[in-house]
């Protein structure tokens, strides 16, 4: 059952949302917090608590609302309605930032982080992209929240701008029907089908979410695909050139002829390593020192030499069996 446990911020239940969540989990129990930044009876467990404590949900109001600026499929990173995820990849960016603590937190105040978004559309002298799930996985909070379904309805009611949002999850039939104006810009994370299931626990296959791409191109909404992070495990040219023979063959000429793609390479560290040792002891090992060097303090990402080679394979790939899609960056 998710979720087991809520922590929550008492000025949450001001918020409508907030009452909306009380009232939905109201069979669970609810423990107040100070803050939802520091939990201090989930930030000292152990490692090994780190799949138990995915399973508790976390409800506050977002301070912080300033706009990063972005330069790759958006002009700006948008701190949005929530962070962390329920789902456990072994090399979760999000666990950096959070360490043991990358539970799912929701944040009530959307209507002021909507207000935000589309007072600085509208200010702006050309369309802006903005990016809204670089933080959380937006399909997988809206089956608790809806909070997707009522961000796009909601910026749709303003005339500029462009909303965007990567998703490693198929649960998007909520979203089909809205009225999206062509001004929502979903990105679909992929990677081979063995990765997913031995590295990518909790999310949905590949299968699934390649139809949820379809899907959502067929309800016109703007489409990307995100091959990422590329893992190089044992044999992965041969997972890699499979994935990319499926994405081909197995996508619909609609959806391919409006796609772009972006590559990210894997990056890891001391504390992915640390947590997964004593959280997932019989998982597959993520760290290879004969590829990997040390990339600032406690990160570890693929020797140039290595990534070099492995990104030529993938633009060869690509090129032979998706010739007319755009790769917009490769990091």
């Amino acid at each position: 059952m998710f979720p087991d446990k809520v922590f929550y911020e008492p000025a949450s239940l001001d918020y409508a949302l907030g009452k909306h969540l009380k009232q939905k989990y109201a069979d669970i129990p609810w423990v107040p917090i100070e803050s939802h930044n520091n939990i201090e009876q989930l930030r000292t467990n152990s490692n090994d608590q780190f799949a138990r404590m995915k399973r508790h949900l976390i409800i506050g109001v977002r301070k912080s609302l300033t706009h990063t600026p972005n330069h790759k499929v958006s002009d700006f990173l948008v701190p949005y309605t929530s962070s962390g995820c329920s789902a456990m990849c072994l090399y979760c960016y999000l666990v950096c930032n959070y360490n043991k603590c990358a539970y799912l937190r929701l944040f009530v105040n959307r209507e002021q982080m909507m207000d935000k978004l589309i007072k600085t559309a509208s200010r702006a002298d050309k369309e802006l992209v903005f990016e809204i799930g670089s933080n959380s996985d937006l399909v997988l909070e809206n089956t608790i929240t809806g909070n997707l379904e009522w961000t796009i309805e909601a910026f749709g009611k303003n005339e500029k701008g462009c909303l965007t949002f990567p998703t490693k999850f198929d649960m998007i039939e909520p979203l089909l029907p809205l009225e999206h104006k062509g001004r929502v810009i979903m990105r679909m994370s992929v990677n081979p089908q063995e990765i997913i299931r031995k590295v990518e626990f909790g999310t949905s296959s590949l299968d699934a979410r390649l139809d949820a791409l379809d899907k959502m191109s067929d309800a016109g909404y703007k489409v990307g695909l995100l091959i990422a992070p590329v893992v190089l495990v044992e044999g992965w040219q041969a997972l890699y050139a499979q994935l990319i023979d499926r994405i081909a063959d197995g996508l619909s000429q609609k959806t391919k002829s409006r796609l772009f793609i972006e590559i990210i390479f894997m990056t890891y560290s001391y504390v992915h390593r640390a947590i997964n040792n004593e959280a997932f002891p019989n998982a597959v090992e993520l760290f290879d020192k004969t590829l990997m060097t040390g990339r600032g303090r406690g990160k570890y990402c693929y020797r140039d030499e290595v990534r070099s080679s492995a990104e030529q394979f993938l633009r060869d790939q690509l090129t032979e069996k998706l010739g007319g899609v755009p790769i917009v960056y490769v990091v």
